[in-house]
């Protein structure tokens, strides 16, 4: 059989210029007095947003207290040689004692730092049972077997919430005290504990079960807590609204690091007498220390933090900006020598 142009096939394209490819196309010659300016433009506008986002996350105040308690750093050393060689640790108490000479500007975020700590090895990462975590009963009973070896309690029970990363769940907790006055009493801060949590994770992928007779511990009944955990997941809170799987610092620890080095936030320092920010004073923070790093050589960090437009302390994205910027102008330089030099040879070559 032979091919003909006039013969339309079955499987031959309608003779349009969208399907036979002629729409008119527009292709630009770049030249130096195009590229030239495009490069010192992208050069200087990066400059410009670097040095914005440099100066602003300078700007930014911290207050840091690294509590592992390494020997001679402090009174929490105390507590780490108590939880040595046993999970959970028994529960002990210490304090860090800090002054401000002068306000510290709110808002004000409290943060607890970890170091070395893999939460983005994948073993750990899978180690989860997602559709346990958003309520289903089903799952409930049944986890996922990627949550072994926390799968089921040594009883045989299905372990609620399962996995290595709720088992590892940091548990320490802080309060803060303000002296107003030298030697006067202290007065508790308050910490607003609520909306830690990203919203999507707390309104969407964590859910409780349904409520057996009105009554969450009903609904987890035949479960067990983690290995690591002193008490059931429905015990997280009194608070209705923060217990169970919808538990704010639950939510917080469920969303992984990508890096060894992390920070997640504890709370926010915004209420009363304390809108503003810290004022000057004396102040302590009473810590409870629960949670064990020396035995993977990891630092546990409290951190006070103040925000500006572009959020928290994180002077490498203005860095980037900087370094990117100045390899624009560095380039378009380079360009303009190299464009001057030749366009030299060609008048002589044309002469």
């Amino acid at each position: 059989m032979t091919w003909s142009a006039t013969a339309r096939g079955a499987h031959q394209p309608d003779n349009t210029a969208f399907t036979q490819q002629r729409l008119p196309a527009w292709q630009p010659l770049l030249s130096a007095s195009i590229a030239l300016p495009l490069f010192f433009c992208a050069g200087l506008a990066f400059i410009g947003l670097g040095l914005g986002l440099y100066y602003s996350s300078n700007g930014i105040k911290e207050l840091e207290y690294d509590y592992t308690g390494d020997s001679g750093t402090g009174n929490c050393s105390v507590c780490a040689a108590a939880d040595q060689g046993r999970a959970p640790p028994p529960p002990c108490s210490c304090a860090w004692n800090f002054s401000l000479p002068e306000l510290f500007q709110g808002p004000v975020y409290l943060y607890y730092e970890l170091t070395n700590f893999y939460q983005n090895n994948r073993r750990y990462g899978v180690s989860r049972d997602d559709e346990q975590l958003s309520g289903l009963p089903s799952a409930l009973r049944h986890p996922v077997n990627e949550c072994a070896p926390y799968q089921l309690s040594a009883a045989g029970l299905p372990i609620a919430p399962c996995g290595a990363i709720a088992n590892s769940l940091f548990n320490d907790s802080f309060s803060l005290w303000h002296q107003r006055l030298p030697g006067g009493l202290y007065v508790e801060v308050p910490l607003d504990r609520s909306g830690i949590a990203w919203w999507t994770d707390y309104h969407v992928k964590f859910r409780n079960p349904p409520l057996v007779n009105g009554s969450l511990a009903l609904a987890f009944q035949g479960t067990a807590p983690p290995p690591n955990w002193r008490r059931p997941v429905y015990e997280l809170s009194p608070d209705p609204n923060n217990t169970g799987f919808i538990n704010q610092d639950f939510v917080v620890w469920m969303r992984t690091a990508a890096l060894p080095t992390f920070r997640k936030l504890y709370a926010r320092i915004r209420q009363g007498n304390y809108s503003a920010g810290l004022p000057r004073g004396a102040y302590r923070v009473n810590i409870t220390y629960n949670y064990p790093v020396r035995a993977f050589g990891g630092h546990k960090l409290l951190i006070f933090s103040s925000i500006s437009w572009m959020g928290g302390k994180n002077p490498f994205l203005g860095i980037a900006y900087l370094v990117v910027g100045s390899l624009c102008i560095l380039t378009g330089f380079v360009m303009l020598i190299v464009y001057i030099r030749y366009q030299d040879q060609d008048d002589d070559d044309e002469e």
